[in-house]
């Protein structure tokens, strides 16, 4: 028992550091400039904190304060869309533009930009908690989670960039497993009340 937590923490880093160390080898980075790798790294950062949060609200990751780090990880996960959005901006603003206006004809420009507004919709709702209840709080952020699951998923997917795509198949799998063990468990909604609603 005593073991648990060092090998959960062991299995979540090489889950992370495998398709980052594979992406970080792909013959396509001698043709970028460096703030486009910058950009897909980010990216990539995104996905592997899609993998920490749901883990987190599963109650999987043994030995941390679970509320605070699912905002910290939050926050992270918005810092990480904005570089990834703003350094394709910069080396493409036409690009980005029809992107973040449903204009771009690329399937997967349209996924990342469904995941991209529900990022910020979940944040919008976490600062807006206490304004707007908690029954409403719970039904948009857990839909707005699905949406950004589901959409950065399937944008990772049909876009062929940095990422090696066995690793990156597998850990798109990680991360929907980890989603979908979090929704079974309904975590998402009893942290927010409390340790007495936890127990029940």
């Amino acid at each position: 028992m005593a073991l648990r937590g060092p090998l959960v923490w062991t299995a979540l880093a090489l889950a992370i550091a495998t398709p980052l160390i594979a992406a970080a080898q792909s013959p396509l980075l001698q043709w970028r400039d460096p703030i486009y790798i910058a950009a897909g790294f980010a990216g990539i950062a995104g996905l592997a904190l899609l993998l920490v949060q749901p883990l987190l609200i599963a109650g999987a990751l043994p030995g941390v304060p679970v509320r605070r780090v699912h905002i910290w990880c939050g926050a992270g996960l918005v810092l990480a869309v904005v570089l990834h959005v703003g350094g394709l901006w910069i080396t493409s603003p036409p690009d980005v533009v029809d992107v973040l206006l449903f204009r771009s004809p690329t399937p997967f420009s349209v996924w990342g930009a469904v995941a991209m507004w529900a990022v910020f919709a979940a944040a919008l709702l976490a600062a807006l908690q206490k304004r707007i209840g908690l029954r409403l709080w719970r039904l948009g952020h857990s839909l707005a989670a699905v949406l950004i699951l589901t959409g950065t998923v399937v944008h990772a997917l049909l876009i062929q960039g940095t990422m090696e795509e066995v690793t990156k198949a597998v850990f798109c799998l990680f991360v929907l497993s980890a989603g979908a063990l979090a929704l079974r468990k309904r975590r998402v909604w009893r942290m927010w009340r409390g340790p007495s609603a936890s127990r029940r």
